[in-house]
């Protein structure tokens, strides 16, 4: 177990240790194959190779606009909700990521906020059924049966729009002149390039190797896009709601870059995207979640011949141990951190001779080295559109205790009994005194679906 910047650099970075086996099988059943998370050598430099000019930096600029539409019906949801009564906000953040990354990937719009389609539908099936260690899950009779069934319509569902794109590809060389190229457009962009020398022309779908190894990266896309994305900007609404002083300096910086009519955030940042940028504060408001939420962590295999050393010069060969960077306990070391339990945005913020600074190889929440996450930039833009379009807008605050309290009054008469005779003993609602802890169900979504209430906010 690794929890110190300077083993874990040498793990991700200086050697890049192998992706364990273990991470492919426990994810098998939500990505369906070979994946970029788990895949090693030349075969994962092949298919990142593919898809990192749709992650691109300039790419996901240019897919700001369409963040910002989505985000604009998130708004929407928000207002039907504002002042009646208790909600799951994970339910609407979900939709929002999901419309969000099934429009970058794949440039297919099914509008998940406002209605039900089957890709989402059978992405939700695959992981309400999937558990890193629930017994309860895993040795269900049923799972493996729905999981298989859910698993081939997303698989038929991708192929059959890789097959389109293809074709319109095919049909105009590239993808049109002042059309947004999706992450996949650009993957057959190249993938058209690396294989100029066959007879495409005659070709009327991809060749099943290719469109197979595809769906699994559209798959991981989806899954990684949507669910850790979805917890972690409910995680920044918890904080900024326990923190009102970090939340007025958040507006202060939108006042400052987007002018005060809240009205014309959308608009500005659908013709200047660049205007995400000049929100340091946001930016570093999400840094902070990200850190105090971590929404993963990663394990390595074995090497021969290898040896790290830690901070005291101890050595330790790696030929027959690999290494976990458990993510949340390196961002609350307190040898890295001085104030690790505190919210504090500043940190990212100061100079590095500030006592806050943080040492650069302790914050990991997309990874480090070559294998770092491949879509970063785009959660980094998500949450702040999402930040700057309802950080005034709205006031989003847990409702924790009305909904244990609804819970207590529809349990039935057995439990109530169970409890009062001692056979059924109350269970812990806190962790770290905090109700919205992350859960173990995919993407650490918080407790119970964080219930909430959320009120419009008047400007004077």
């Amino acid at each position: 177990m690794v929890y110190g910047p300077e083993v874990a650099v040498q793990v991700s970075t200086k050697y890049n240790l192998p992706k364990t086996e273990q991470i492919g099988k426990s994810i098998l059943p939500i990505i369906g194959g070979p994946s970029l998370i788990s895949m090693n050598g030349d075969e994962w430099k092949t298919w990142r190779s593919l898809f990192k000019p749709g992650f691109s930096a300039a790419s996901m600029s240019e897919n700001v606009p369409h963040i910002v539409r989505y985000v604009q019906i998130f708004c929407d949801k928000l207002t039907e909700r504002a002042g009646k009564g208790l909600f799951k906000l994970d339910d609407l953040t979900t939709r929002l990521t999901m419309d969000v990354i099934i429009k970058l990937t794949l440039d297919t719009d099914l509008d998940y906020q406002r209605s039900e389609n089957p890709l989402s539908n059978a992405l939700g099936w695959i992981a309400r059924w999937h558990s890193f260690w629930d017994p309860r899950i895993l040795m269900h009779p049923f799972r493996p049966f729905i999981q298989r069934y859910f698993s081939k319509a997303m698989d038929d569902f991708i192929r059959k729009e890789l097959d389109q794109r293809f074709l319109e590809l095919k049909a105009s060389k590239s993808v049109s002149s002042g059309r947004t190229k999706s992450v996949i457009a650009l993957a057959l962009e190249a993938y058209m390039a690396e294989n100029a020398s066959k007879d495409l022309a005659r070709m009327t779908k991809l060749d099943d190797h290719f469109a197979r190894y595809a769906t699994y990266q559209i798959r991981l896309f989806l899954f990684a896009g949507n669910d850790t994305t979805s917890s972690s900007i409910i995680y920044a609404y918890h904080l900024l709601s326990q923190h009102p002083e970090i939340l007025d300096e958040l507006r202060k910086e939108h006042d400052s870059v987007f002018g005060t009519d809240t009205s014309k955030v959308a608009d500005m940042l659908k013709e200047k995207p660049a205007l995400l940028n000049q929100c340091r504060y946001t930016l570093a408001v999400i840094k902070e979640t990200l850190r105090l939420c971590a929404p993963a962590s990663t394990m390595r295999a074995p090497r021969s011949g290898v040896v790290v050393t830690d901070r005291h010069n101890n050595a330790y060969p790696m030929d027959h141990v690999g290494a976990t960077i458990v993510h949340p306990t390196a961002h609350l070391n307190p040898r890295v951190w001085p104030r690790p339990t505190e919210f504090l945005p500043e940190c990212f913020l100061v100079d590095s001779d500030h006592e806050l600074y943080p040492n650069p190889g302790a914050y990991r929440p997309f990874e480090q080295g070559p294998r770092a996450c491949i879509g970063q930039t785009l959660v980094y833009n998500e949450m702040r559109t999402v930040l700057a379009l309802t950080g005034r807008s709205f006031e989003i605050s847990p409702a924790y205790d009305e909904w244990d309290r609804e819970q207590e009054r529809s349990e039935g008469w057995m439990k109530k009994l169970g409890k009062r005779v001692g056979l059924v003993r109350e269970m812990p609602r806190t962790v770290h005194g905090d109700r919205a802890y992350q859960t173990e169900k995919a993407g650490t979504h918080p407790a119970d679906g964080y219930p909430c209430r959320v009120e419009l906010v008047h400007s004077d």
